[in-house]
């Protein structure tokens, strides 16, 4: 079973969203093994430089197996695209880890980092939107691969 890896930065603090997340959680457990892995955003500091800095630290911990970053100016896909890609790269790794950035987004080296980006459109999505439209969308693409009645 493949390993899909969550790794954001920020926690989610409004029950809607932590809802809507252990939702999907609860219906891609079928598919696949994913964590979620919330880091703290390091909005302590002041200096936005130094709070990418900070970031980046955390996020390169948990880069692993094909990673792939939510940036606006990434690869806009169907969702019939999105889960051949998926697909796709699950036969080459066990692990697909998505980031999805904090407040100020990431660092300029977490984007030189990390060569596929994906995008969900040109709008930029407050950052607990943005994670939970993810899951849903790695959903929506698992249930494409599995040929069931969620995605019409």
């Amino acid at each position: 079973m493949i390993t899909i890896n969550i790794v954001a930065v920020g926690l989610l603090k409004e029950k809607y969203w932590v809802d809507a997340q252990s939702e999907y959680q609860k219906r891609l457990s079928k598919f696949c093994k994913l964590n979620i892995i919330q880091l703290q955003d390091q909005t302590k500091y002041i200096d936005e430089s130094k709070i990418l800095a900070e970031e980046e630290k955390l996020l390169e911990k948990n880069l692993r197996g094909k990673v792939y970053l939510l940036d606006i100016k990434g690869k806009m896909q169907t969702s019939e695209e999105f889960a051949k890609e998926i697909e796709s790269d699950a036969q080459t790794s066990s692990t697909l880890t998505f980031v999805v950035g904090g407040s100020y987004g990431v660092s300029q080296n977490i984007k030189d980092k990390i060569k596929d980006k994906i995008s969900f459109g040109k709008i930029t999505l407050p950052h607990n939107l943005a994670r939970v439209v993810l899951i849903e969308q790695i959903y929506r693409a698992f249930t494409i691969l599995n040929g069931t009645g969620y995605h019409k």
